[in-house]
This record gives structure tokens, C-alpha cells and sequence, in this order.
């Protein structure tokens, strides 16, 4: 019986040894897995002193921060962590700082400059007087057609010109003084074909719209502050905006001011531009006072060193006074120290015509309008308003809008309108 007892003993003890045998080697096979091959025998440390660098491939570490063969202490040259993840020396549980990093692809070249090449922004070309004008010079050339195919300058071709002027917008008063300075040439310089008419016409229109194009700024040490105003509709908010992609563009930092306060969708929309265009933005309450958010926008760009301000206003019916008051108010608020206001901006639509005279001469009298901006010039507008302009209150037109886009927006250039609308034949 004792002998059953002591071989039944064994057997157990020969069981519950081989299992923990097989135990101990499935812990070690999952943490070989963990942690990779073993290392082998230990090796007696180093003696203190330099040690040779890690051999590793000419340039930078994965992180881009250290050359070649040099580390921040703590950090193994074979291991690699996600930026920001794990201090030196520290890893998550189950990782080991020894296990070597998956070998990178070799980039595409090609691949990647052309992505950069799609990422980056585009030159946009600005467009020509005579690509956007053909719908005016078009009604100009029917207009002109009768005046071309008669065979001299007689009562008849000057009848003609004046009723081309006329409905190109013209006008009536700077029709009068065209057709006089015209005669006066015709008789001094011996004229006798309708061809040479139109090019003396030419000529004179050049000379009419030649005028100063420059937007003045103010001296250092100012915030430059142009005023847009403007009837609803015209385009002012828009104008606002792509003015600001141009300064941005050229290396000028500028601030937006939503002085439109009547009007909560102007406000967002100029906020829309601002975020596009890159630029600083201020606004107000809805139906605040438009001149505290001027102010504000000018306060706002001194404090931290921005040139411009751009402030747009609510659109105004010239015939309104209190409202015309109130755009003056306007005026004497954006033109105290730090701001200087050097532009008043009319914003005016091409295609309301000879309206656009008069709306011109009523801004002019509230707040001293020193330049013109001509929208939608590339659409069913005559062009004639613009010499009405420039001839009856000696106003610069300064920026024409050619299209909807931003780079549409260009300075005006004399010839090149005129030569636009009539073309050398």
C-alpha cells in the first residue's frame, strides 16, 4: 500500500512539473514576440568615455530635428516614435525601444511636384480692356457705322456722331463741348474723311480720361483709411473684397471694416472676403452706429502696426440728406488720429448711365469723393458714363470692374479703354 502511494506521488510530481515547464515557454514565446529576438549573453559595460556614433544614413533623423549620428540624451538612434507621443526614454507597455522602425518607400519625386505644383496658387492673368468690352464697343461700332461709310464730313456725319455719343452714354453736356473741340480741330488740322473724325474722337476721349490713378496712402506712423460709398447694389462689399486680395497679395496687410451696419448680410459677406483674403476684420452690432465701427477697425489696425483699413458703408439714396449726413459723420470719425482717410471710393454700376452722373455729383458734394470705382463694365454698360464723369467733375477713375473674379478688379488705363471701345481700323 505504501509502495502504491509513493509511485502515485511521482507520477503527480512529473505532471505538475511538466506543465509549468510548458508554461514558462509559452510565457517566454509571447514575450519574444513582444520584444523580438533575444539578446544573447550580457556583455560587461563599457569603460566611461566617448563613445563611436551610431552608423546612420547621411541627413537628419525621422523627426528631422538632429544629424546624423547625434541624439538627445535618452534616445536610442534606432528607435522611432510619433512626434509628441513619448518623451526620450519613456514607451508604452509591451514596446521596447530597441525594436527597429519599418523600412520607408522612396518618395515619388515626380509625384509630389506635381501636387505641389496643384497646392500652389495659381498667377491669375489680368484681363485685357478689349477681351471684356465687346458688348460696348459692339453697340459703339453700330452706332458709329453710318458716320464711316459716308464719304466725307458734312452736316449729316457730325448729326450721326453727336447721336452716338448720346447713346453711348455720354451725355448730353459732354456731347456739346466733344462735338465743339472736334469742329475746332476738324477746321484747324483740315479733316476730310470720317475716318480721320473717329480718330481725332479717339484722341480727344484719350485725352479727357487721362487724370491721376494713384491711391494715395498716409505717412508712416497712420493708419490709411479708404472710405467706399455708394448706393445699394453697386457692388461695394464685393469691391471691398477683392481690393483686399490685391493688397494681401503684394505684401500689405490690411483690416476690413464692416461699417455696413444696416445690413447683416453685408457683414458676413465682408467677413467671407476677410477670411479669403487673409486680412483682419472688425464689426459691429446690427443697426450700430457705422462710425464707432470704423473707428474701432482704425484702433484696432494701429495697435498692431496694419497700414490699411478698407471701411465699407451702408448703401445710400443720394436724395436722402440725413442719411447723406450721417455718411459724414462717418468721414470725420475714420479721419481722426490714428486714421487718416486718403481715398473716397464711389462705387458706381456701368449700366445705370447717365443715373450715375448724378449720383457722383450728390456723394461728391457730402464727402469729397477723390476717385471713381466702375463696376460691371463688362456687361450691358456703354461706357460713355465714364467720360461724363471725368468731364463734368474732373474725378479719376481709378479701379474698373472687368468681371466677377478677384484679379477682374484693375486699374483704369485711358487708351487702353478708348482703344478698346473704338479700335483702329
Amino acid at each position: 500500500m505504501l509502495l502504491v502511494i509513493i509511485i502515485v506521488a511521482c507520477v503527480a510530481f512529473v505532471a505538475l512539473t511538466g506543465m509549468g515547464g510548458y508554461t514558462m515557454i509559452a510565457r517566454r514565446r509571447e514575450r519574444r514576440a513582444l520584444t523580438g529576438p533575444p539578446r544573447g549573453p550580457s556583455r560587461p559595460s563599457a569603460p566611461p568615455g566617448p563613445q563611436p556614433p551610431a552608423q546612420r544614413p547621411a541627413g537628419k533623423d525621422p523627426a528631422g530635428q538632429h544629424p546624423a549620428g547625434q541624439h538627445p540624451a535618452g534616445q536610442h538612434p534606432a528607435s522611432q516614435h510619433p512626434a509628441s507621443q513619448h518623451p526620450a526614454g519613456q514607451h508604452l507597455a509591451g514596446e521596447h525601444p530597441s525594436v527597429a522602425p519599418a523600412p520607408r518607400a522612396k518618395p515619388d519625386l515626380a509625384l509630389e511636384r506635381a501636387t505641389v505644383a496643384e497646392q500652389a496658387p495659381q498667377v491669375l492673368e489680368r484681363p485685357r480692356f478689349r477681351d471684356r468690352l465687346g458688348k460696348a464697343r459692339s453697340l459703339l461700332a453700330d452706332q458709329l457705322a453710318g458716320v464711316r461709310r459716308r464719304g466725307k464730313i458734312d452736316k449729316q456725319a457730325w448729326d450721326e456722331l453727336e447721336e452716338a455719343l448720346v447713346l453711348a452714354d455720354v451725355g448730353i453736356t459732354t456731347t456739346d463741348e466733344l462735338l465743339k473741340d472736334l469742329k475746332e480741330g476738324a477746321r484747324r488740322d483740315g479733316l476730310n474723311t470720317p475716318e480721320q473724325l473717329v480718330d481725332a474722337l479717339r484722341e480727344e476721349l484719350i485725352g479727357r480720361l487721362q487724370g491721376e490713378r494713384e491711391l494715395h496712402r498716409a505717412a508712416v506712423g497712420m493708419a490709411t483709411v479708404w472710405l467706399f460709398v455708394g448706393v445699394n447694389g453697386v457692388g461695394k462689399t464685393t469691391t471691398i473684397g477683392k481690393v483686399a486680395m490685391r493688397e494681401e497679395s503684394e505684401g500689405r496687410r490690411v483690416v476690413l471694416a464692416a461699417g455696413d451696419t444696416f445690413r447683416a448680410a453685408a457683414a458676413d459677406q465682408l467677413e467671407l472676403w476677410a477670411e479669403r483674403a487673409g486680412a483682419g476684420f472688425v464689426r459691429g452690432n446690427e443697426g450700430g452706429d457705422p462710425g464707432a465701427v470704423v473707428f474701432d477697425a482704425v484702433q484696432h489696425a494701429n495697435a498692431r502696426n496694419i497700414p490699411l483699413v478698407l471701411a465699407d458703408t451702408a448703401g445710400r439714396l443720394h436724395n436722402k440728406v440725413n442719411l447723406m449726413e450721417e455718411l459724414k459723420k462717418v468721414r470725420r470719425v475714420a479721419d481722426r488720429p490714428p486714421g487718416s482717410v486718403t481715398e473716397v471710393l464711389l462705387v458706381l454700376d456701368a449700366t445705370t448711365g447717365q443715373n450715375g452722373l448724378v449720383q457722383a455729383r450728390t456723394f461728391t458734394e457730402a464727402v469729397a469723393v477723390t476717385g471713381i470705382v466702375l463696376t460691371k463694365l463688362d456687361g450691358t454698360a456703354k461706357g460713355g458714363i465714364a467720360v461724363a464723369i471725368t468731364s463734368e467733375l474732373g474725378i479719376p477713375i481709378k479701379l474698373v470692374g472687368l468681371g466677377e473674379g478677384p484679379e477682374d478688379l484693375v486699374p483704369f488705363d485711358a487708351r487702353e479703354f478708348v482703344d478698346a471701345l473704338l479700335p483702329a481700323e
